[in-house]
C-alpha cells in the first residue's frame, strides 16, 4: 500500500493549534482518532508540501 492505493474509507480532517502553541492535524475514521501535533515551522513545511503536491498535479497556487 502507498500514496496512490486508494480507499473507501471516509475520515474528518480538523486542523487547528493547540493551547501549547502546536499545530495539531487531527484524523478521524473508521473507529481511529490521531492527533498529530507540529511546531509552527513544521506546519509550514507541511504546508509548503501541500502546495508544491498541488502544483505537481496542475492546480494554481492560492
Amino acid at each position: 500500500m502507498g500514496i496512490n492505493t486508494e480507499r473507501d474509507i471516509e475520515a474528518n480532517l480538523q486542523i487547528g493549534p493547540t493551547d501549547t502553541g502546536m499545530v495539531r492535524l487531527f484524523v478521524e475514521g473508521g473507529g481511529v482518532e490521531l492527533p498529530m501535533d507540529f511546531t509552527p515551522e513544521e506546519a509550514v513545511e507541511i504546508a509548503e508540501e501541500i502546495m508544491a503536491a498541488v502544483s505537481r498535479v496542475g492546480g494554481k497556487k492560492a
